[in-house]
């Protein structure tokens, strides 16, 4: 019999400090998202509900429909898939930032973005998400906009001008958002 004591493969962690109690409920106090992901679940649900209803009526009036009103449909559906990416976006990366880490290292579905996420990475994402978005709802406003002259149009023109005016507020923040975190990382990497 050998006195050698047996190694593991698995090396040890060190012991975590324990936390007083104050800390301790701030620290803990995360958690407290979780029903607000799970929220979001349930309301990615409810979009997946919405894309079905919006495919089963494209689909079911496919002949009856004009070009223009296809087109509406189909965009209609690329928004309601784009909401769900944002859905997924906060949800996934929220999670992993803010409560807890998911330890996906090594799973074949593990997103690419999720390895370098943190909130400057998931608030720049989810910017160019809203764009997207906001991108989607204006193409369909100037695809309906030739129906300003006949009556049909829902909406007015200076309704379309506010439409682009929060778009261009969209992209400029965006682009405010990722020239602050360039700064901060720049600033990051010339103090070390």
């Amino acid at each position: 019999m050998s006195s050698e004591p047996e190694t593991t493969s698995q090396p040890r962690l060190p012991a975590s400090p324990r936390l007083r109690a104050l800390p301790m409920v701030i620290f803990g106090s995360r958690w407290l998202q979780l029903p607000l992901y799970l929220g979001l679940i349930v309301a990615q649900c409810v979009y997946i509900a919405l894309f079905v209803k919006e495919l089963w009526h494209l689909s079911w009036h496919a002949l009856d429909l004009t070009e223009q009103q296809i087109m509406m449909s189909v965009l209609a559906l690329i928004d309601v898939v784009m909401i769900s990416n944002l859905l997924v976006m906060v949800i996934v990366g929220g999670y992993e930032t803010f409560v807890s880490r998911l330890d996906l290292q090594g799973h074949p579905d593990e997103p690419e973005w999720l390895g370098h996420v943190n909130a400057s990475v998931l608030k720049i994402k989810l910017a160019m998400a809203i764009i997207g978005i906001s991108s989607i709802a204006l193409l369909r406003t100037f695809i309906e906009a030739g129906n300003l002259g006949s009556g049909r149009a829902s909406f007015t023109e200076q309704g379309v001008m506010w439409q682009v005016l929060i778009h261009i507020t969209f992209v400029a923040s965006a682009i405010g958002i990722a020239f602050v975190d360039r700064l901060s990382d720049t600033a990051a990497r010339n103090h070390e």
